[in-house]
């Protein structure tokens, strides 16, 4: 993977900082998993601040999501690379985890001894409802990108059965969805059919208005 490293020192601390910054806003969203991070990590590194493209994050979430490890942590440690190298890439992991760290170990003090008030049980309600939420855009985000034809839209809606009803083990999956889409390509070159593997971009000003403000 080949990085956008600015030359200039001054420059190269700003994005550092910026990067930290950016992540240690994101951490907190951890209540869920990595996927509840990222409509907030879309938002702050391609619509906001424009670091990254649109396609270029879709495939730096697809390899996070495909990447051993946390979906989060996975596509923080790949921006932070793209973008400042080993630096950039230590900045983004310290800043999506140092609060999390914080947060565990804070409810980890006194969730035990609340676990059993109303409020508490009604508070964590609440949030799974927020996760499930989050988890949903990121999802129809990321569908919107990647279905491109009727063969990505076969394999997204039978895949999500195989494994709930089979069980397979995800990378199995994984590999199999690559072989059948290389194969699928092959054919269709063979055959002289016109091979589309993206959409079409967006218009920034378009796609923008599709975030809704996460946070403040």
């Amino acid at each position: 993977m080949k990085t956008n490293m600015i030359p200039n020192t001054d420059l190269r601390i700003s994005l550092l900082f910026q990067l930290f910054w950016v992540f240690v806003r994101i951490g907190p969203v951890t209540f869920g998993g990595g996927y509840a991070m990222i409509p907030m990590i879309e938002r702050e590194i391609s619509a906001k601040r424009k670091w990254l493209g649109e396609e270029e994050m879709d495939e730096i979430l697809s390899l996070a999501g495909a990447a051993p490890g946390g979906v989060g942590v996975n596509a923080a440690a790949f921006i932070g690379y793209r973008l400042a190298g080993v630096k950039g890439a230590i900045a983004a992991i310290a800043g999506i985890t140092i609060p999390t760290f914080i947060i565990v170990c804070l409810l980890s003090a006194v969730y035990s001894q609340l676990a059993d008030q109303p409020k508490v049980i009604a508070a964590m309600k609440g949030i799974n409802g927020a996760v499930i939420a989050l988890i949903l855009v990121a999802a129809y985000r990321m569908a919107k990108n990647a279905i491109i034809d009727k063969t990505t839209a076969v394999t997204a809606l039978v895949i999500p059965v195989v494994l709930l009803v089979f069980g397979i083990n995800p990378i199995y999956v994984i590999a199999i969805g690559l072989c059948i889409g290389f194969v699928y390509l092959q054919i269709k070159q063979l055959l002289g059919l016109q091979v589309r593997t993206e959409k079409e971009s967006l218009k920034a000003s378009d796609e923008e208005s599709n975030y809704p403000e996460y946070y403040i």
